[in-house]
């Protein structure tokens, strides 16, 4: 964070001062709320949680370096004491934007996000230092501790931000008010909370709402729910996508033989060929979007071309493709999950099977649960069953409780019968299934919903060997 002191942060976020000798200290380190990320001059942001309570911390912290403490009550060390711990780390966040001479850039989207972020992210740092959102930190809490992260130096400010509902987006984007904005799609993410698409059209479209005129909002010319919202900015438009009139787009999309996508960029400045390190040809829409954030900040077509090649996965288990040493390949994308992102992840399992298929291995998908998707559930997991089946993957785990079984079942009524697809109780048991028989050349896609943890499975398949359990959760 830019250095300020506790007099300062205290003015700026309405609190007062306890147990503080000298007002005039600066906090020179970072702003965290996990005591562990504690430093020599950090400032300490004490939540109280359902099972922690980090006015707890305050001593440890402040023994490890911390200045002071930001909390809801005195905690006999130095503090700044607020009535709303939250609010007042988004006002910190708001004033420390204000004051940096950095370019932000905010995205959202149903999917996809946390890669596309992480390739605008790489582009931009081969141009000028850059910040961005740790993994998927997209929230209330995660995006002022994100933007107070960044220095003097930074240049670029890249914020990923997440909605549960109407009007997160705009309150996030009142704390870091971007100059670009980003919507990647509108799909059926946590579609049993909004209701409806059209909801969540109108929650993703705060974003471009919020830009200045001055500014830009990169849309998806692909889809039409994003592309209509070019209506509700002043700010300029600029489309992405493989439509013919999009401003930047791929042509002669292919995959390598490991999966990986290629294509020509086409920006209005020039044209560029990429072959991505990534898996999966999804990826394409993901660089095309990072391609146009890029553009509208000066870079030439071969910079952008030559950068998204370079770029690789910086969160975990998003599609990490690791080859044990006996030549099975494990792909975690275990991460999360929504209906777009589980049949884009099972078109790149089907890819990169194609060369394991002409060496005797086969394309393993072990799946489980896609949550929040309401009344769409059944008819969402049946179709995911029945894309497995379509993609002539050689064998479907659905691991889990009732949303596993209508994958089973989505797949066995498209006709994968016998050993094709099977349903088993818990990661455990897949665990066991897949030890038992994965060979040489084979590929295993584990994806599903955060909530159900199967990066367990891949976890354990990569520890390698026939004993050991997996993680209980």
């Amino acid at each position: 964070m830019i250095a300020l002191s506790l007099a300062e942060i205290a003015e700026v976020v309405g609190g007062q001062t306890h147990d503080i000798p000298d007002p005039s200290v600066h906090v020179t380190g970072s702003v965290v709320r996990d005591s562990r990320e504690v430093e020599p001059g950090s400032l300490f942001v004490a939540f109280v949680g359902e099972r922690v309570d980090g006015h707890d911390y305050a001593e440890a912290v402040v023994a490890a370096g911390a200045v002071a403490v930001l909390g809801s009550r005195p905690v006999g060390v130095p503090a700044i004491v607020v009535a709303d711990v939250q609010k007042a780390l988004g006002a910190l966040a708001r004033h420390v934007v204000r004051r940096l001479g950095a370019t932000l850039v905010a995205l959202t989207g149903s999917a996809g996000k946390t890669s596309t972020k992480d390739l605008i992210a790489q582009v931009l740092q081969s141009k000028a230092p850059t910040v961005f959102t740790p993994g998927s930190l997209n929230n209330e809490i995660g995006l002022p501790l994100t933007a107070l992260s960044a220095t003097k130096e930074t240049k670029f400010l890249v914020l990923e931000m997440g909605a549960r509902g109407i009007g997160h987006i705009r309150y996030l984007a009142g704390l870091t008010p971007p100059r670009i904005g980003l919507v990647l799609n509108v799909g059926t993410a946590h579609i049993g909370e909004f209701g409806g698409r059209e909801q969540i059209a109108q929650a993703k479209g705060e974003l471009v709402e919020s830009l200045p005129e001055d500014g830009a909002a990169i849309l998806n010319a692909d889809d039409p729910l994003v592309r209509a919202m070019a209506s509700r900015t002043k700010a300029k438009v600029l489309l992405f996508g493989e439509s013919g009139e999009a401003d930047v787009r791929a042509e002669n999309v292919r995959l390598t033989d490991s999966g990986q996508p290629s294509f020509m960029l086409h920006t209005p400045s020039g044209c560029s060929d990429v072959t991505m390190r990534l898996y999966g040809e999804h990826h394409v829409s993901n660089a095309l979007a990072a391609a146009a954030v890029a553009h509208e900040l000066g870079m030439s077509a071969e910079e952008i071309a030559t950068a998204l090649s370079e770029a690789g996965s910086l969160s975990r288990w998003r599609m990490e493709v690791t080859e044990r040493p006996d030549g099975v390949t494990i792909v975690n994308d275990a991460y999360n999950a929504n209906p777009e992102s589980m049949r884009a992840a099972l078109r790149a399992l089907a890819a990169m099977g194609g060369a394991s298929r002409a060496k005797g291995g086969r394309t393993w998908a072990v799946l489980g649960k896609m949550a929040e998707l309401g009344d769409e559930a059944l008819a969402e997991h049946d179709a995911v069953g029945r894309l497995a089946v379509r993609l002539n993957v050689s064998k479907l785990v659905a691991v889990g409780g009732r949303e596993a079984s209508w994958l089973q079942l989505g797949a066995y009524n498209e006709g994968s019968w016998g050993e094709e697809s099977v349903h088993v109780s818990d990661a455990q048991a897949a665990v066991d299934l897949l030890r038992s028989e994965l060979r040489p050349g084979d590929v295993v896609l584990v994806k599903a919903s955060r909530s159900v943890g199967l990066e367990s499975i891949a976890e354990a398949l990569l520890a390698g060997g026939a004993q050991g359990e997996v993680d209980a959760r």
